[in-house]
């Protein structure tokens, strides 16, 4: 059986599959609140990767890519619900509570929590829903959502600063960005959007750090990567295409002995 994410109201999706399945690469424009119910999510972001085990809550941070990996549990499911923390809910949180970001949130906090009875006992009363034995009313919704703030602050009263920090992405160093994110299959607008900068912004910042255009850049980028993947990490195109932003393997073999004069098999 395939892999199916269902939104059961506008913040909540379940998400379940019988086989390994590699997800697409995905925009996370809102702080979300997850628990993998069963099995294990291998997330990827940046050169980064974190495994989501059984039974783990994880706090994942707005406005990043990120790549997922989703494996079965030897009972042959996997399942994976959230809650989105959108802005306009956090917004009223603080404005109801008084509450702000008092300093910058340090990127290598931990995001992860171990299973505890408040947050197993929030999760559970998510699934009716997901069941649909029971309708989330709007007023509702928005009371589950603070719920999950409420349970976050409750964790670490810290984690202000990273709820509570409504700033859109600063202008950071774009050649460290591409760099680090090149291998994500997304479009140059969020590209734009994550180093903070317009689109026009970026593709003369983009001009300037890498004398090429995006597009361009991107596609030697990954060709260069598979070559060293093939040649030095005997890796097989097959496994790696996706990996490297190519659409579909037929795209990657012509792109490759189009640059390099040779196939893949001739490395």
């Amino acid at each position: 059986m395939e892999n199916t994410s269902e939104i059961i109201f506008d913040q909540l999706v379940y998400s379940c599959a019988f086989e390994t399945y590699r997800g697409h690469e995905e925009f996370i424009p809102d702080h979300f609140l997850g628990f993998q119910l069963s099995g294990e999510t291998h997330a990827f972001y940046g050169r980064e990767k974190v495994v989501i085990k059984d039974n783990m809550v994880v706090l994942v941070k707005r406005n990043q890519l990120i790549r997922t990996v989703k494996q079965p549990a030897k009972n042959g499911k996997y399942q994976f619900i959230s809650i989105t923390l959108d802005q306009e809910t956090l917004r009223q949180y603080a404005a109801e509570n008084k509450m702000s970001s008092t300093g910058k949130f340090p990127d290598t906090e931990k995001l992860f929590f171990g299973s505890d009875e408040f947050f197993n006992g929030y999760f559970a009363s998510l699934l009716p829903y997901v069941d649909k034995t029971k309708t989330a009313t709007s007023r509702l919704v928005v009371l589950k959502i603070k719920e999950a703030i409420e349970l976050i602050l409750q964790s670490n009263p810290e984690f202000k600063n990273l709820l509570f920090d409504f700033s859109e992405p600063h202008k950071i160093d774009l050649k460290e960005f591409m760099n680090k994110n090149f291998m994500f299959n997304v479009s140059v607008e969020i590209f734009a959007r994550l180093t903070g900068r317009s689109l026009s912004g970026f593709k003369r910042d983009f001009n300037k750090a890498f004398n090429n255009t995006p597009k361009q850049w991107l596609k030697e980028k990954r060709l260069d990567e598979a070559y060293y993947l093939i040649r030095h990490k005997n890796k097989k195109p097959s496994d790696i295409y996706l990996d490297l932003g190519f659409e579909n393997l037929s795209h990657f073999y012509y792109s490759f002995r189009q640059k390099f004069g040779f196939t893949t098999s001739e490395v």
